[in-house]
């Protein structure tokens, strides 16, 4: 395997080298689960399950862990404001832990329809509590943090290194947030490692600064190198989590001694019609009014059509052509299975050339775009052959690719087993009424035959006359 992966912490594309061979450790940056489930909170999870699919393909043995924010991400993202879980239970008058697991299911059901598989382990801040309070006991200790009536903060003026994710200069930053500055902060670019916790605030833990709660940035030093290592391979997240939130986990981890994660993964955010989405203009779309129009396999397959590093905008042009897309790929599996007997030995020979342009494609910073356009390549070439009288061998051949490549690397099944044995009842119908139509022909019942093919045009199968026997389609 070449695989080379775009590092946003040396800004180029490196070979994957793990920390230990045959293994891979990745860790992605989950929900804050307080709000329903959005077309935003897709593509990471979408374009990390097919990462972690691929390296599976290749052989590798893969821990996937991906946290839940249940505890500690204020409104604005900084160090000031409510808890986003807090303000949601005062909303619905409900537990801050009744939200968190309203929305840890929402989300994960969602994930569920768009046929991402689940993590190997998914820690929760909340029950992280005792690590978090230990690492930033270790920074103090280590003089790269200080304790302020019951906050603590990381001292950036401590740390040389900080800024060197993002790229951002310490000494031009005003601070990490955007928000005025708390005065018991010594730098406005400090951030905050536990935060004291005011009257009337719900969450809340003690610990030897007092009664309070973890900051957001914390828990994922946290929980990575708890389940992955103090070293591990892959960090990923979205690209508005570079800075502050992902800097700030690299400048934890490193000042308490932790190499951290070799290979820093972020995708293009997406847009809605062409515009950024915003909460806070109305403008975006949860994934279950998505899914009430569209199958989710669909949007699955029109989120691969972009490369992750790329701005995906999602518009009814583009799913609608999406999904024309994939129909035209599961197209190609039906014309090659239709009549296919069992158990015919594959021959994978023609389609070496296409196994090795998608696996060029996807070790090349993984490049679905790129992956499903050989599956188009292949799937024109299989209709040509099917049509031209392919045999049982070639046919299953492209059954085994489009199984392997669209189903179990893309995530993308051909056909699911229920459409499988659908497919075949269906077959065997079709195959019926086309059998007693050339029966009509061959007797000279031309009326007959034509009421059979209208009645099956009404039915939305179409029938194609050939020199080698009538074929059909569903439209």
């Amino acid at each position: 395997m070449s695989l080379t992966l775009y590092n946003t912490l040396t800004r180029e594309k490196e070979p994957f080298r793990p920390v230990v061979p045959g293994h891979a450790g990745i860790y992605m940056c989950g929900p804050t689960v307080y709000s329903d489930p959005h077309l935003g909170h897709a593509r990471g999870p979408v374009v990390f399950d097919v990462l972690r699919r691929w390296l599976e393909h290749e052989g590798y043995r893969v821990r996937f862990v991906t946290n839940v924010t249940d505890v500690g991400h204020l409104v604005d993202d900084a160090d000031d404001g409510e808890d986003k879980l807090a303000k949601r239970a005062q909303i619905e008058k409900l537990e801050p832990m009744e939200v968190a697991e309203k929305y840890f299911w929402a989300y994960f059901d969602a994930m569920a329809s768009l046929n991402v598989r689940r993590p190997s382990i998914v820690p929760r801040a909340s029950g992280h509590i005792i690590e978090q309070q230990q690492l930033t006991a270790e920074l103090i200790e280590r003089g790269v943090a200080y304790e302020r009536d019951g906050n603590v903060y990381f001292d950036v003026s401590a740390w040389e290194a900080y800024g060197k994710l993002s790229g951002r200069d310490p000494d031009e930053l005003l601070e990490g947030t955007r928000v005025e500055v708390r005065s018991d902060k010594d730098d406005p670019r400090d951030f905050a490692l536990w935060k004291r916790a005011e009257a009337g605030h719900i969450m809340r833990w003690p610990s030897p600064w007092g009664e309070g709660f973890p900051g957001w940035h914390i828990e994922c030093t946290v929980m990575s190198t708890k389940y992955l290592g103090d070293e591990f391979d892959i960090h990923g997240g979205g690209l508005d989590l570079v800075f502050p939130h992902h800097e700030c986990e690299v400048a934890q981890a490193e000042a308490a001694g932790k190499p951290f994660a070799r290979y820093w993964m972020h995708w293009n955010m997406i847009t809605l019609g062409g515009e950024k989405m915003a909460k806070s203009k109305d403008h975006f779309v949860t994934l279950e009014e998505l899914f009430a129009d569209y199958d989710p396999l669909v949007v699955r397959f029109h989120l691969l059509r972009s490369h992750y590093r790329s701005v995906s905008d999602f518009s009814e042009e583009g799913l609608q052509a999406s999904a024309a897309g994939l129909k035209r790929l599961r197209e190609a599996y039906r014309n090659a299975r239709h009549g296919l007997p069992e158990g015919v030995e594959a021959d994978a020979q023609p389609f070496a050339a296409f196994r090795e342009r998608f696996a060029a494609a996807l070790d090349d910073d993984l490049n679905t775009p790129q992956a499903i356009a050989v599956l188009f390549d292949a799937a024109r070439d299989v209709n040509r052959a099917v049509e031209e009288g392919a045999s049982p061998a070639y046919r299953a051949g492209a059954i085994a690719l489009l199984d392997e490549l669209l189903g179990e690397v893309l995530g993308v099944p051909p056909a699911e087993d229920a459409v499988h044995d659908a497919l075949a009842t269906v077959d065997g119908l079709v195959d019926m009424v086309l059998a007693e139509r050339q029966r009509a022909r061959d007797r000279r019942d031309f009326a007959s035959a034509d009421q059979l093919r209208d009645r099956l045009a009404e039915l939305g199968v179409t029938i194609e006359d050939t020199p080698q026997g009538s074929r059909w389609r569903l439209d």
